[in-house]
């Protein structure tokens, strides 16, 4: 142990120094959003992982209580853990207890390994962890391959503790529940929600400055049931899983209103007897201004119609 040092501190300024040594380039330094006193969130870009940005391109959101730091997501590698962690060091002594995956998605699991070396519990979803589990390595191996020498470190680590429904957390001085709305954008998304500040961190079943992304594994009309699920709370802030803090109101026109849209643009199409290459022609520039409109738009609209014409017939 370094003398006058926390232990905890030790094991972080350590981790850091190996880092340092493995990569090429130094630590990324992350812009900090203050949501309020007790509520951080280093806000990713809303274009798609890549070298230059440390697959930074998710919120890595944390929540301050009296006897503990809550972080949300793992992040998108070691080093970006590393990184976050630094800059809660920044901003209060109390350490780090607990880290939550949103989501099985390589972003919020594969800084996993860096909070399981500092002693961190790491919490999901059943389903995100199951996702994890057997799906993990191969999200890996696309990482190292897109960052290199940045991913210096990252090895798929399965959360110590999972809950199916709510999940809640005694900070000290302030409570989180960890809620899971049900399905949406992929297996396991949950929200954490702290209901004496009335701030939802939502994670991906709320997008207001990128295009929301439908998969293979998305529940579209449940994704509808489940945000007005989330809606029910009323929260005053909404910090979403890509973008800035914003509001109820704002999430709900780019996130349930994009995907209405595009159902009831399919539904015609279905009801009129057309097919897949109609779905691909829909009018979505109302929503070309969101960023990765041009990577996801025709694919959104093509994974709707194969959904629902499942339902239709």
């Amino acid at each position: 142990m370094v003398y006058g040092l926390p232990a905890r501190r030790v094991l972080f300024l350590t981790a850091l120094l190996i880092l340092q040594a493995c990569a090429s380039q130094s630590v990324p330094v992350l812009d900090i959003t203050t949501v309020n006193p007790r509520v951080h969130s280093a806000i990713g870009a809303t274009l798609p992982p890549s070298y230059e940005n440390w697959g930074h391109n998710n919120n890595l959101s944390f929540v301050i209580g009296d006897d503990g730091v809550l972080v949300v997501n793992g992040g998108d590698n070691y080093v970006l853990a590393a990184a976050l962690h630094r800059s809660i060091l920044e901003i209060t002594a109390v350490p780090v207890r607990w880290v939550v995956n949103e989501n099985g998605q390589g972003h919020a699991f594969l800084g996993n390994a860096y909070w399981r070396d500092q002693g961190v519990p790491i919490i999901a979803h059943a389903d995100a962890a199951h996702e994890i589990e057997t799906r993990g390595e191969g999200v890996l191996a696309a990482m190292l391959v897109r960052s290199r020498e940045r991913g210096a470190g990252s090895r798929v680590v399965v959360p110590d503790i999972t809950f199916e429904s709510t999940y809640e957390i005694d900070l000290g001085g302030l409570r989180a529940e960890l809620k899971w709305f049900g399905d949406a954008h992929s297996p396991g998304d949950i929200s954490v929600w702290l209901p004496d500040e009335k701030i939802l961190i939502a994670g991906d079943i709320a997008f207001h400055e990128r295009l929301l992304g439908i998969f293979e594994d998305t529940n579209v009309t449940g994704w509808l049931a489940s945000f007005e699920r989330m809606a029910a709370l009323e929260p005053a802030v909404v910090v979403p899983g890509h973008g800035g803090p914003t509001t109820l109101a704002e999430i709900r026109t780019w996130t349930h209103g994009y995907l209405e849209y595009l159902v009831a643009e399919v539904e015609m199409i279905l009801d009129a007897g057309g097919g897949l290459a109609e779905a691909y022609e829909i009018d979505q520039t109302a929503y070309s201004h969101l960023d990765t409109f041009a990577e996801l738009a025709a694919k959104n609209a093509g994974r709707v119609f194969q959904q629902l014409e499942l339902e239709f017939f």
